[in-house]
């Protein structure tokens, strides 16, 4: 399996992607230690994607105390 996670601008429009994952644990952590880098580029929100099957697991917004969304 293969796991990504997609930077999203103001709008809810893809800005950008991280590398791929090899499992949802991994992409999780490094989200927990990028989100404050990937604020302070501008990206508002960012999804987890399941690339295999081509589909978002659920968006979250990257500010202090964002709730996660589908």
């Amino acid at each position: 399996m293969a796991w990504a996670w997609v930077f999203l601008d103001g709008a809810g429009e893809e800005a950008g992607r991280s590398g791929t994952f090899s499992d949802r644990d991994s992409a999780e952590e490094w989200m927990g230690t990028a989100w404050e880098d990937l604020l302070g580029q501008g990206y508002l929100e960012a999804a987890l994607v399941d690339l295999d099957q081509n589909r978002r697991l659920y968006r979250m917004g990257l500010g202090p105390g964002e709730p996660a969304t589908d």
